[in-house]
């Protein structure tokens, strides 16, 4: 009678193993196995890390091995079961591969296919294409659309971690990780002994130093020793963790009325300030979004304060960008001065700290919250909601979604909630969070996602102009990688922009994006359908750069990108495409190396050794 081997891959996270009974049944074109026991309690198979073996006899041929179909029945309590793969060995010697990936909670039946990748053209059999509609049946059963708040992109509907699915919670590892790495924080920063610090004013700028006593590396030595000089307040708009907002100025505003004679000092070509706008050299960041938003009134001991500054920037002779001007304000007059470098000491400082700490509120509400965290999410619901398994974008995309849902669900419920961390801590706390996202909304386009495009529109695409504007050179970099990658895996499935159109998974993905994500608004610039191949590479490149690579620029890393542990993909080519993908980030990471080499401010944020594959921090 002809026998199959079945291997199965366990989990290696804690507690991945089961003592459970487990059940197996093979579904083939000529017929379906029996039932068979794989697995009884107490005989310690299937325990974490394990991969196991197993021969299952059946009377006749299947014919060719479509479907797998798992059981797990409960013995004692419940006991969660993480499947990575199972691998059929048929009698004819070949061997087929049937990725999971997913923790198996219940009692209910699994079912799954084989790891080739499948657009929705290719199931002939009504057995196929009906194992793929119920898997998106199911999933948007469980995946719902929730507006978190009016003018928000939808959100998952969880109140709490613990109610969203098994799948995309945080396993216990990366739980405890999180325990350590707060209390690895807390110690590095002496938060308790400090604590009092910042519920009061300071007295002395040392208090700053002192807090940061324990941390000590040659990059925070270097800024503690000069954070207070214009170069480096400079530096950090290009190079900063918030790289985003510094614009060429092709008009000097009304609304700041810089003179010549207030910035003549500053200027170094023997120029007018509107030369040296004409030239290229000033340039402008501009905190308007901050202008009418609340101030945290959450504490009535503590008065907290918003400042909603313009700061113009010189390119000097050096091809260094330092400040020449600053308007706490957007309304120009006698109560809102423009303070300059000539300017006392203390004066200049303290208004470069309220342009410093309005560019904190931004970075952490809008570039950092709003423009990687919320829009990846939105990425990640649609995927599960609109491709299966099977459909080769899911493969692509599911590794830059990884607990995704799971870090925005702990924000919404411990961060930025009411009474979360943000209106115990922040002056944008107490419901200014959330006007600053309302107000962001309209300037989140799909073009300005478009890290190539974005950078041109602000006018920093001249390397010979801008130098040193490393987040500007590593970004395209990456991107371009990213985008090459994602062209190799698209031409292995989609023959044609007709393949592309006649998606139809594909097609309710991108529409699920536009009408839940960026709530239907047509000028938010985002398609409604892929029309081509070429749009298709774009709109990936897209959401695989913001949920890694943006993500890294203006945050920190952990999961690196190209690194891919979960392995979807079966085919020959598209493993070919990620060594290739691969080889062409440790370029840039050797490159980004060479460049860093005696540099005293080396810039490594968009090195791909660094930048995790999705957002789960």
């Amino acid at each position: 009678m002809p026998s199959y081997t079945v291997t199965v891959a366990t989990g290696n996270q804690w507690f991945a193993g089961t003592d459970d009974y487990v059940y197996l049944s093979l579904e083939g074109t000529a017929g379906c196995s029996e039932r068979h026991l794989l697995d009884k309690p107490f005989y310690n198979d299937f325990e974490r890390g394990a991969v196991d073996s197993y021969d299952v006899t059946v009377e006749e041929d299947l014919g060719e091995i479509q479907l797998i179909k798992i059981e797990k029945r409960k013995y004692w309590y419940q006991d969660d079961w993480y499947l990575k793969y199972i691998t059929v060995k048929t009698p004819m010697g070949d061997y087929l591969e049937f990725p999971c990936y997913r923790w198996i909670t219940d009692e209910k039946e699994i079912v799954l296919r084989d790891g080739r990748a499948k657009l929705p053209r290719d199931d002939k059999t009504q057995i196929l294409k009906q194992h793929r509609r119920k898997e998106l049946e199911t999933r948007q059963k469980m995946y719902r659309w929730k507006e978190w708040h009016p003018g928000f992109p939808l959100s998952i509907d969880a109140h709490s971690h613990s109610e969203l699915p098994r799948d995309i919670q945080f396993d216990n590892e990366k739980g405890i990780d999180f325990i350590l790495n707060y209390s690895k924080a807390m110690e590095n920063l002496y938060i308790n002994r400090f604590m009092h610090m910042f519920q009061s004013s300071w007295s002395d700028f040392a208090d700053f130093e002192r807090i940061f006593v324990r941390i000590s590396n040659t990059i925070s030595e270097y800024v503690m020793q000069h954070w207070k000089e214009d170069f480096m307040f400079g530096y950090q708009f290009l190079n900063g963790c918030n790289p985003v907002l510094i614009r060429r100025c092709t008009e000097i505003p009304k609304k700041l009325p810089v003179t010549m004679d207030m910035v003549e000092c500053s200027l170094e070509r023997n120029l007018t300030l509107e030369q040296e706008v004409k030239q290229g050299n000033i340039f402008i960041v501009d905190y308007e979004l901050l202008d009418g938003v609340d101030a945290n009134k959450t504490d009535p001991c503590t008065i907290q304060y918003l400042a909603a500054p313009i700061c113009l920037l010189y390119k000097n002779l050096e091809n260094k960008i330092v400040p020449i001007a600053i308007q706490l304000g957007q309304k120009p007059g006698p109560d809102n001065p423009i303070f300059l470098p000539s300017d006392a000491t203390y004066d200049w400082l303290l208004a470069k700290i309220w342009v410093r700490s309005s560019d904190f509120h931004i970075h952490q509400t809008v570039t950092h919250l709003l423009r990687t965290h919320l829009v990846s999410e939105v990425f990640s619901i649609a995927m599960f909601r609109q491709l299966p398994a099977v459909h080769p974008l899911f493969k692509l995309l599911v590794p830059h979604m990884r607990f995704t849902i799971a870090i925005n669900t702990k924000a919404r419920e411990q961060l930025i909630c009411e009474c979360g961390l943000f209106d115990k801590a922040n002056a944008t706390g107490g419901g200014g969070h959330v006007q600053m996202v309302q107000k962001a909304m309209k300037d989140l386009t799909y073009s300005s996602l478009c890290f190539p495009e974005e950078i041109k529109a602000k006018g920093m695409d001249s390397k010979e102009d801008i130098p040193y504007y490393y987040y500007r050179d590593d970004g395209i970099k990456v991107w371009e990688a990213i985008k090459s990658f994602a062209e190799d895996v698209i031409h292995t499935y989609y023959e044609s922009d007709e393949v592309v159109c006649e998606d139809v998974e594909l097609q309710a993905f991108v529409k699920d994006i536009y009408v839940y994500g960026m709530r239907g608004v047509k000028a938010s610039g985002f398609p409604k359908m892929i029309r081509t191949r070429e749009k298709l590479a774009e709109y990936l490149t897209v959401i695989i750069f913001t949920t890694s690579a943006q993500h890294a620029a203006v945050n920190f890393g952990q999961l690196f990108l190209g690194t891919y542990p979960d392995e979807h993909f079966v085919e020959k080519p598209v493993k070919e495409a990620m060594e290739k993908f691969r080889k062409n980030l440790d370029e840039i990471v050797n490159a980004i190396t060479e460049r860093n080499k005696n540099k005293k401010l080396p810039y490594y944020y968009l090195s791909p050794d660094r930048i995790p594959n999705s957002v789960a921090v």
